[in-house]
């Protein structure tokens, strides 16, 4: 066994996620105020440590101290654990140390770990951890090295290396955190083409999912995608693009972004800054100077977020893409939603619509609540709660300057964005069971 025969072992697999999640975080909280991880020597508050441990955790970035220089190597060497383990997930950890020390994975870890990774079925679900941990460590390995060698240039050869191997883990992970100090991110790079196209990468692979990477990667022998395949990559491409192309147009004068780099620098900032909201964080354009139309267009994407099974949050491509699917199917009149050629179950359509309702509503429930605690303007409240429940890390510069209440609204916000609203309702509700019996059809009249 990888977990104790505790008592609580009993719990269903979402409230065992919600714990271990919760467990980890404290713990990590706690590391995070000993007077060795902060360079003051002097311990960070309770509140700030929980902050900065659950947006790490919850691979989100945003913060309420600087990283690169508030923290010293063993504080950001405690955040990067944080960060790989709530990328890849505990219980993907754990199962990383049963299979080195050959230890049986028991049907309850099973399940755990299909509800975890976003599995329908238990079927070759250890197989998948180990691709998880291959295709994850390969991918943060061959990134790190990269960064490493181009930041030897600007560096000492240690510091680059330290800076790629940790980077290239915050990048992978979907997590936003960077080490640059003064809250610049990758700013300081946005002409750079090495450094963006090595974070995109990552940022991309991290996002689309493990499953997707496993069908990529077998498809010289199968010779065929899934349908999830398809959709993810489909739907990833098209956001990525029109974001691009949207952030280019509103930006392109815009002298605090755009307008003042050359065109290089416009394509390169346009489609880092479009790739960036599908819960990475990090950024080469200036968020705050950003004009309002881009800013509130960066709220929908970060909203869509990455893909189910991946290290990103977001309401995930896929809900998206099934209800854009039920609009159009809607209008032309039809009863089914037909992707490629499939017919969705009624069970997929009415969990995404689940997942949606539960995310707006949890999204405007706390927006609304830090317009009464914060003194900022509407929008940059809707962007850090978006930013937040899509555990982006992109920032407008409201956090550093959160209240008690708002630093605590936003922390449950992250911990809610990286479980996903419909696991954390179902452990915090009672026990699911079926019903027994179905009740008469209704009609009612609609629109």
């Amino acid at each position: 066994m990888i977990i104790p025969k505790l008592k609580w072992l009993r719990l269903s697999p979402p409230r065992i996620l919600v714990s271990g999640f919760a467990l980890i975080i404290l713990l990590g909280a706690g590391l995070l105020m000993l007077p060795i991880s902060n360079t003051s020597g002097v311990p960070l508050p309770f509140i700030d440590a929980l902050f900065t441990a659950t947006s790490a955790t919850c691979v989100t970035g945003l913060v309420v101290v600087d990283t690169g220089t508030h923290f010293t190597v063993f504080g950001q060497v405690v955040l990067a654990l944080l960060i790989q383990i709530g990328g890849l997930g505990f219980m993907t950890m754990a199962t990383l140390l049963a299979l080195v020390f050959k230890r049986r994975i028991s049907l309850k870890e099973r399940l755990i770990l299909q509800e975890a990774m976003n599995q329908t079925s238990m079927e070759g679900i250890v197989a998948l951890i180990r691709k998880v941990l291959l295709y994850s460590l390969t991918i943060e390995a061959v990134c790190a090295v990269v960064f490493a060698v181009r930041w030897s240039f600007d560096m000492p050869v240690g510091r680059a290396i330290y800076f790629g191997v940790w980077h290239a883990i915050s990048m992978f992970n979907n997590a936003g955190f960077d080490l640059f100090g003064e809250f610049r991110s990758l700013t300081l790079y946005v002409n750079d083409p090495v450094i963006n196209f090595t974070a995109m990468f990552l940022i991309v692979t991290g996002g689309i999912g493990f499953v997707v990477m496993s069908d990529l990667v077998e498809y010289r022998k199968r010779k065929k995608l899934s349908l999830h395949t398809k959709v993810v990559l489909t739907a990833t491409a098209v956001l990525i693009v029109t974001g691009a192309l949207v952030i280019f147009v509103f930006e392109f004068t815009n002298p605090k972004t755009l307008g003042s780099l050359p065109w290089s620098g416009k394509i390169l900032g346009s489609l880092f800054q479009s790739v960036t909201p599908r819960t990475a964080g990090a950024n080469t354009l200036d968020i705050a100077g950003l004009r309002q139309a881009t800013q509130f267009f960066i709220i929908i994407l970060m909203f869509i977020g990455a893909s189910p099974g991946s290290t990103g949050g977001g309401i995930k491509t896929t809900t998206f893409t099934i209800m854009a699917g039920a609009v159009v199917s809607m209008i032309r009149g039809r009863e089914d939603i037909v992707i490629y050629r499939y017919r969705l179950a009624q069970d997929r359509i009415l969990k995404a619509l689940t997942i949606t309702l539960l995310a707006l509503f949890l999204v405007i429930a706390v927006t609304m609540i830090l317009t009464t605690t914060e003194d900022r303007h509407f929008l940059m409240i809707l962007f850090e709660t978006t930013s937040a429940f899509g555990t982006v890390g992109l920032s407008m510069g409201l956090t550093p300057d959160l209240s008690v209440i708002g630093k605590i609204l936003i922390s449950f916000t992250m911990f809610a964005g990286r479980l996903g609203p419909i696991t954390l309702a179902y452990a915090l509700g009672k026990k699911q069971s079926k019903e027994l019996y179905r009740h008469p059809e209704g009609k009612m009249i609609i629109g």
